[in-house]
């Protein structure tokens, strides 16, 4: 009974579960990995030996690396803005009002539900290039006249990992940018309405402005977890043709796990660390000045 009236306690009692997860799925990965990346670690020869700036002297003359960062900015940017806009489409539908609402964000939800690697394994039967039925229905259309190897070449490779990462984040986007649309007074949609404002002026006017700070959120978490992902690039073209859809952390795993050099895959990943962080801290500043204005 004393312990169960004693605030400070019982705080700490219920947040160390978490933090015991947070500190063993997180921070001791992280620590390895920096303490990987100045050594000579390969999956042959554990022991470790301290090599300094080798490693990272290393992937700078390396020009895959390069490539795939920038790879990694181009899937990261097209991306976010597919998953905003789309998102805030989907939200905009989600929050009207029609029968069969509920089926309809049910469907919209079953994308992100999905396990990755699974929906991914069905966009490689989508996109293949000879059974595609993306391709027989664009044939069908007139859209097409033969087989597009949609998997096969550069441009449409990376167009391809574009889409599904956009397919698969959208719903998340759309579910965070739908709480921020319920979250807008109703009067003042009514009083736009009542001033003649018709339905795109008062969509950039008052939706949109009102909106900007959770829509800077879903961009954010859509930054995130496409940044730092490798499933989609890697189920649908692991990383081909010729490094045209290696990203840092598919390289990362290529160059580490399947290369056997864990020192340079570990420098490659802790790459990803300060531009993550540079772009979080911008978008939450951005977010702050928009919540205070």
């Amino acid at each position: 009974m004393r312990l169960s009236d004693r605030e400070g306690f019982l705080a700490w009692a219920m947040l160390l579960p978490s933090v015991v997860y947070i500190v063993a799925l997180v921070g001791v990965p992280f620590l390895l990995a920096i303490a990987f990346a100045f050594s000579d670690v390969t999956t042959g020869d554990p022991s470790y030996h301290f090599v300094g700036l080798r490693n990272f002297r290393a992937i700078f003359h390396d020009g895959v690396f390069w490539q795939a960062l920038g790879n990694t900015l181009l899937f990261t940017a097209a991306s976010m803005a597919l998953i905003v806009v789309f998102g805030k489409i989907l939200a905009n539908i989600l929050v009207a009002d029609f029968q069969g609402k509920w089926f309809v964000r049910f469907l919209v939800l079953l994308p992100w539900t999905t396990p990755v690697a699974l929906s991914s394994i069905s966009w490689l039967w989508f996109l293949d290039s000879i059974y595609s039925p993306v391709d027989w229905t664009l044939r069908r259309l007139g859209l097409l006249h033969g087989n597009v190897i949609w998997l096969g070449h550069s441009g449409t490779a990376m167009l391809s990992v574009v889409f599904v990462q956009a397919w698969r984040l959208t719903p998340l986007a759309a579910v965070i940018v739908m709480a921020g649309l319920v979250a807008i007074p109703r009067d003042l949609d009514e009083a736009a309405r009542v001033d003649g404002a018709g339905y795109w002026r008062r969509m950039f006017e008052v939706t949109i402005p009102l909106t900007l700070p959770v829509i800077a959120v879903a961009a954010l978490f859509g930054a995130i977890m496409t940044f730092t992902d490798m499933t989609v690039p890697y189920v649908l073209t692991r990383g081909g043709p010729t490094h045209a859809t290696d990203v840092l952390a598919s390289w990362a795993y290529f160059r580490g796990i399947e290369g056997g050099d864990v020192g340079q895959g570990a420098a490659i990943a802790l790459f990803l660390f300060p531009i993550l962080l540079a772009a979080a801290i911008a978008v939450l500043r951005a977010v702050r000045r928009l919540g205070l204005r």
